[in-house]
């Protein structure tokens, strides 16, 4: 078997690893050491690959931003920002019908903001907002997918880990790709209280409404939330004007959330260790995937597969945007697989160089971000898909009551939505070229 061969037959393996529940960052440094060690001959070049890719991966200056992001999530957990929040988004919308759901997609966004992951905006919103939105009169099926679909701006809305691991890979500004993503995720958030009034319109029974909230409560609501505000501010427009780098941008915001924490009267030295070992957990396995996904990028780039697959499509004269919706709903497919940072990992080094060789009018650094905003939304529609998307599991694990058959059949109406954003940026990329 040649090496090339070696390195297409590695994704079925993979593939099977993780159906059968291995760790998605050891299944990816099983099949790359293996891969290397079939491809050489010798567990010489595993060894080697092991000692280099490690240190060089975990040298990078640029992925102590994560740790930094993770922890301000913590931080904002711990202060009460969730649940601000979405009182804030009840207090203006609650009254109204969908208006309920509509607040959570809105705190939604405003966690995404200060927290970059999905899961974690999922399951925080899911523990303040499920329990409001089912005493309101909302079936349990559309409240769950709701939160599902409200969870996945959590690596939209900037700043987004998934993003931050974008731009080191493909060495594209940071700042500039969260500049990007802002207009996305606020499209995102809009589509999502749009679908929810459409199919209220249709189905109006499965929602209701809480009493119109006075101004006096109104104000109180907002004035919780502008430290929030404050701190998503200063970290995202202090990192595009330059005030700070992205990383001392992150640290920035780590240090504002825990004084907020500190000042509400929920951090104690008890919550503190709590979100430390929380973020030293959550780094460490994004750090090991990291790794997985080097050893494996690095098997790949020895049996140029990635190389042999950018020539094909060249070769194929495919018209660029064929090329783009494939890639597209291979993503699409993968989000039912895997979480957001593996897919990432495991396929830009393959789709970016074949995505830069093709011509849509757009100089490098403009088709580097547009693809990469692009592939966050598709990696975000995966979360949310029938059968497998990880955050309607999420969101099933808080609701145990709710037939799960009745998440899907509502998550699907986001996804239809999510489908119609992906088009509209793809025809239009200008809408997320503008601010850069």
């Amino acid at each position: 078997m040649s090496n090339l061969e070696l390195g297409f037959w590695s994704f079925p393996v993979l593939l099977l690893m993780i159906l059968a529940r291995a760790p998605i960052g050891l299944a990816m440094l099983i099949c790359g050491s293996g891969g290397l060690w079939l491809a050489t001959g010798s567990p010489n070049m595993i060894l080697a690959k092991m000692k280099t890719e490690t240190f060089s991966t975990f040298s990078n200056y640029s992925l102590s931003i994560i740790p930094m992001f993770l922890l301000m999530g913590q931080f904002a957990t711990l202060g009460g920002m969730s649940s601000a929040l979405f009182r804030a988004a009840e207090a203006f919308l609650g009254h109204r019908r969908g208006g309920l759901g509509m607040a959570a997609i809105g705190a939604c966004a405003g966690f995404g903001a200060i927290c970059g992951s999905s899961l974690a905006t999922a399951a925080t919103m899911g523990q303040v907002a499920l329990p409001e939105l089912k005493r309101a009169g909302w079936s349990g099926g559309l409240a769950t997918a709701t939160l599902a679909a409200g969870g996945t701006l959590g690596i939209l809305i900037p700043p987004s880990v998934v993003l931050v691991l974008y731009a080191i890979l493909t060495e594209q500004n940071i700042a500039k790709l969260f500049l990007a993503a802002f207009v996305p995720g606020l499209l995102a958030a809009l589509f999502y209280m749009i679908v929810i009034r459409l199919y209220l319109a249709r189905y109006p029974d499965e929602a209701g409404t809480v009493p119109r909230a006075g101004w006096a409560e109104r104000g109180r609501a907002m004035m919780a939330v502008w430290p929030v505000l404050l701190v998503f501010a200063l970290v995202v427009f202090g990192i595009y004007d330059g005030w700070f780098t992205p990383t001392e941008g992150a640290a920035v915001g780590a240090a504002g959330t825990g004084l907020i924490a500190l000042f509400s009267g929920r951090l104690n030295l008890t919550n503190l260790r709590g979100a430390l070992r929380h973020t030293a957990s959550g780094s460490g396995m994004v750090f090991f995937i990291i790794l997985g996904a080097a050893i494996y990028n690095s098997f790949l780039a020895l049996t140029q597969v990635p190389q042999t697959l950018s020539s094909w499509v060249i070769e194929a004269g495919l018209p660029p945007f064929g090329v783009l919706a494939a890639i597209l709903l291979v993503y699409l497919l993968l989000g039912m697989l895997m979480d957001s940072l593996s897919m990432i990992l495991l396929t830009i080094p393959i789709f970016f160089p074949m995505m830069m060789s093709l011509d849509f009018g757009l100089t490098p650094e403009e088709m580097a971000i547009w693809f990469g905003i692009l592939v966050l939304i598709v990696v975000e529609v995966g979360l949310i898909t029938p059968p497998v998307g990880m955050n309607l599991f999420v969101l099933a694990g808080l609701d145990p009551d709710t037939p799960v058959t009745a998440t899907y059949s509502r998550a699907i109406w986001f996804v239809a939505a999510d489908i119609l954003r992906v088009l509209l940026l793809a025809a239009f990329p200008a809408i997320v070229l503008f601010a850069i």
